[in-house]
């Protein structure tokens, strides 16, 4: 009999191949019903692509907006239309013999709260179509600035026309738009080379597999997909940022059958927990926070309303 999987694959995404076609073929190949990746990577950047499988899909809301950080090359001097290596170039400009300590004072008026423009060429839609086609067909549409924050960037090498840096982020920040700034800044214009995120919602590209080596796994196991289990992070474990109960019989009862649960239903230390938990997220409705079983699996994760007095059900995974 095929066992279901449910949980989170971190991949680490090869170029030349979008986010979207991975996903499919990751969900063919594992024969999951369901597949999602949280958070686009451009066809030619690589690295960290967190990939919910199964019932996993529900969680995705919990990803898509977490910090993610990525290790980039600045070419300084050469402005595109994409505002990376895959464009069309629009201008050239020789830059100066800029020093580390010229390029490190720039670097460092872009860290904070800033407010970016994001790309034309970008999977952000205007009327329920992606920006991306509307340039690649002449109608290029420009969305306004928006609010985002780099959290720090540090500059890794230097070798003129080209400055290697890291950019630690929030979701919705640009690395291409971030490296035409720059350039403008500097005088010179420029465009992102290379892009490599290393981390995305606290998941590295230590332990993430790569498609050739699932494709491996896979192989290994059939029927079963056993192996391919073995690195699917639990659903309970993949929210480790969202603090926790463990459900008793009774509180297990009234998460199965649907019933209101409120702060009589958890333990003094749960409720602790849930309130003092320095990493929690929040939305409209409060705080979330995750309830497991006495064995460790997942069984719903709700928000703390605003009146305290029951809680909302985020999404239920009946035991």
């Amino acid at each position: 009999m095929q066992q279901t999987l449910n949980g989170i694959l971190v991949l680490d995404k090869p170029p030349n191949i979008s986010s979207a076609s991975l996903t499919g073929k990751v969900k063919k190949l594992l024969g999951a019903k369901k597949a999602g990746h949280t958070g686009t990577l451009d066809p030619f950047a690589t690295g960290v692509m967190v990939i919910c499988i199964g019932k996993a899909t529900r969680l995705a809301r919990f990803f898509l907006h977490g910090p993610k950080t990525y290790r980039a090359t600045l070419y300084l001097g050469v402005e595109t239309d994409t505002l990376d290596a895959t464009g069309k170039i629009l201008a050239t400009r020789k830059p100066e013999d800029y020093s580390e300590e010229d390029l490190k004072s720039v670097f460092k008026q872009f860290e904070g709260k800033i407010m970016q423009t994001p790309p034309v060429y970008s999977a952000l839609k205007q009327n329920g179509v992606a920006l991306y086609k509307l340039a690649r067909k002449g109608a290029p549409v420009q969305k306004a600035k928006r609010p985002v924050w780099f959290y720090r960037l540090k500059i890794l090498d230097v070798r003129l026309p080209e400055v290697c840096f890291e950019a630690s982020c929030s979701a919705g920040a640009y690395i291409r738009s971030l490296c035409a700034d720059i350039g403008t800044t500097l005088g010179c214009g420029g465009h992102l080379k290379t892009l490599r995120r290393t981390e995305s919602c606290g998941f590295s590209l230590n332990g993430a597999v790569t498609p050739l080596q699932l494709e491996k796994i896979a192989a290994q196991a059939p029927s079963d997909k056993s192996g391919v289990s073995s690195i699917l992070i639990p659903m309970a474990q993949a929210l480790r940022f969202i603090p926790q109960c463990v459900a008793d019989t009774a509180l297990t009862k009234k998460i199965a059958n649907g019933r209101p649960v409120g702060p009589n239903d958890l333990s003094l230390t749960a409720q602790n927990v849930i309130l003092t938990g320095s990493d929690r997220l929040h939305d409209e409705a409060g705080s979330f926070f995750k309830v497991v079983s006495s064995q460790g699996d997942l069984l719903a994760v709700l928000s703390q309303g605003k009146t305290g007095k029951t809680y909302k059900y985020c999404c239920v995974f009946p035991p």
